[in-house]
């Protein structure tokens, strides 16, 4: 029996590596098209004028994007069949929440410069178009590293396993947006104009073309997200090596960053054990991808690993939740000044009682 389990456990594992149906240039190219359709209708329709989005506006796009993350997964669900659809979810859903530390260091970066929140959202749509060109690059290079070189696999899952302690160890993202090499090189080489000129990122000033500082802030961002794409990329990776669905699944998830940024960026602080959870999750990917680099087999079916990232992202929203929900009902403690003190007009005796 046990060695029936073993075959068809093998033989699950290679049925998983092979996609269902091979995906063609003209898919590449159809979705290309359609996440261009969805960046025009955003910018040019849905968002034309620069205003500050209201939190029941961002939690509405924020549906909207994860809607049609869901409805792609279904897509791909009936396309290639049940194992490619869960690592799309999984790759999804391990992207959707290391977003949450691009939401800290834009929050971070928007603060730095003083940008008004009417502006930030013409600074993110620009960033995550550069984004996705170069989450392009670095997924197709990654796909033809492992393709090549079977043991890129370790490597990717011990930098994981690094970030994770990292993450853990340290906290929240350090940024330093004056340190930013791609912003000073830009200061450099080409004139900064001396006033902001709203939300453009281009302008003449003194009879010279300029950059404003918005596009300086577009540089530390576009530079931010290339870092974010060293782990989020090899985390996908360990999940599923099938580039199509590595690309799509990061695609979607960047795409709703916008909307996720103008909802979450106000209550960050309430989830102060996440960073333990992202922790746990890369750390996981990371021993999964050496462990079956050294067996040469799956350890966990995508379901098994959908369920794992599940409960780990979980319990430390939870843990998040209820740590806030206890510091709300426990009371401040006292201070000196809010410490009763004894009349000075009523002599004490010795065991500290007023004599009266």
């Amino acid at each position: 029996m046990s060695e029936i389990l073993s075959q068809s456990w093998v033989e699950w594992g290679l049925l998983a590596q092979t996609p269902t149906t091979d995906v063609q240039l003209w898919h590449w190219v159809a979705f290309g098209a359609f996440v261009a359709v969805l960046l025009v209708l955003d910018l040019f329709v849905f968002h034309r004028d620069s205003h500050e989005p209201t939190l029941r506006e961002s939690a509405v796009w924020t549906v909207i994007w994860c809607s049609l993350a869901l409805a792609f997964n279904v897509l791909l669900w009936i396309w290639r069949g049940s194992d490619i659809g869960v690592a799309f979810l999984t790759g999804y859903l391990v992207e959707w929440a290391l977003s949450m530390d691009n939401v800290f260091v834009f929050a971070v970066v928007f603060s730095f410069f003083g940008v008004p929140l009417k502006y930030q959202y013409r600074v993110l749509f620009w960033g995550i178009l550069g984004a996705v060109v170069m989450r392009l690059a670095f997924i197709l290079a990654g796909a033809a590293l492992i393709e090549r070189f079977s043991w890129v696999m370790p490597i990717f899952g011990a930098l994981l396993i690094y970030t994770g302690y990292k993450l853990a160890a340290h906290g929240d993202t350090e940024v330093n947006p004056e340190k930013n090499i791609l912003m000073r090189a830009a200061r450099r080489l080409f004139p900064v104009a001396k006033e902001s000129h709203g939300d453009h990122f281009f302008v003449i000033e003194d009879g010279r073309r300029c950059i404003t500082p918005l596009f300086l802030v577009l540089l530390v961002v576009e530079s931010t997200d290339v870092l974010f794409a060293v782990d989020s990329v090899p985390a996908i990776f360990g999940i599923t090596q099938d580039a199509f669905t590595v690309f799509t699944s990061n695609i979607f998830a960047i795409l709703g960053l916008r909307a996720l940024y103008f909802l979450l960026a106000g209550v960050m602080n309430m989830f102060r054990y996440l960073n333990y959870g992202l922790a746990a999750v890369l750390s996981f990917v990371g021993f999964k991808m050496v462990g079956e680099w050294w067996t040469g087999h799956h350890l966990l079916p995508p379901a098994g690993s959908l369920a794992v990232i599940l409960v780990l992202l979980s319990a430390s929203i939870i843990a998040s939740i209820l740590a806030n929900r206890r510091e709300r009902l426990t009371p401040p403690p006292l201070s000196e000044s809010d410490t009763p003190q004894p009349d000075a007009t009523q002599p004490v005796s010795e065991g500290g009682r007023s004599q009266r």
